[in-house]
């Protein structure tokens, strides 16, 4: 029997999620009629409208599937519940480069990743590396920039 892979993220991003569904469903009849208006201009053959609209309605359904999909499988995660020594989904966590100079990154889902926010996903090349990691202990990742080395000096939930 298959298990179905749970997906964590947190409330915002559920939120967001919810959003982006309601959009893109209320786009629906749009598209339906600009099918309606194509067709009614005769040869569907030679007809770019038409098969504009209908790839933009499939790239639509396939989106819907895939949000759908996404909020079925949703675990959400509230930080400030959470508590603890180590990093783990939804901590903020505090790094120091070799230079010393601090950057701040919460541990997100992938669908809410954004490395120039300070969310990065539990996925990523460095939210790998740091889960189950403690403050003062160094990390290091390999990125397609070359190597990286980190000390974790603080893990917030917030």
């Amino acid at each position: 029997m298959a298990t179905v892979e749970k997906m964590p993220m947190l409330q915002e991003g559920y939120e967001k999620l919810n959003a982006d569904l309601k959009r893109l469903k209320a786009e629906r009849p749009t598209i339906v009629d600009a099918i309606e208006e194509a067709r009614a201009h005769g040869d569907l053959s030679e007809n770019a409208e038409y098969h504009a609209a209908k790839e933009r309605q499939g790239q639509i359904e396939a989106s819907i599937s895939d949000i759908e999909d996404k909020l079925s499988r949703a675990q959400v995660i509230d930080p400030k519940e959470l508590s603890g020594d180590k990093v783990v989904f939804g901590a903020t966590v505090t790094l120091l480069d070799e230079d010393d100079k601090p950057a701040t990154y919460q541990i997100v889902g992938q669908t809410e990743a954004d490395a120039k926010g300070g969310r990065i996903s539990y996925n990523s090349l460095l939210g790998r590396a740091l889960i189950g990691r403690k403050v003062d202990e160094e990390v290091e990742v390999t990125v397609p920039a070359g190597d990286r080395w980190y000390s974790v000096s603080k893990i917030e939930f917030i």
